[in-house]
């Protein structure tokens, strides 16, 4: 639910985006930065990886790293094309 107050406009395009972040999330599992798909951080047109929660997923996800396949700022915050 979003809440706006009668004396503040509202951005259809805004909440639209908000959609498609969430559907975007749920579907893939993975986190939208601010203003995305346009975001700037980390890089435009990426999602972010959520952090390894086990030894092994923090083992894979250096390996994918490694491969190219996400890009990493540090080991919590890894992020990738879409």
């Amino acid at each position: 639910m979003i809440y706006y107050p009668q004396e503040v406009g509202r951005s259809i395009d805004e909440v639209v985006r908000l959609v498609k972040a969430l559907q975007k999330s749920d579907r893939d599992g993975v986190a939208t930065p601010e203003n995305w798909p346009n975001n700037e951080l980390p890089e435009k047109g990426t999602v972010i990886v959520p952090p390894a929660s086990t030894v092994e997923e923090m083992k894979q996800r250096k390996e994918a790293c490694e491969k190219g396949e996400i890009s990493c700022l540090d080991w919590w915050l890894c992020y990738k094309k879409e």
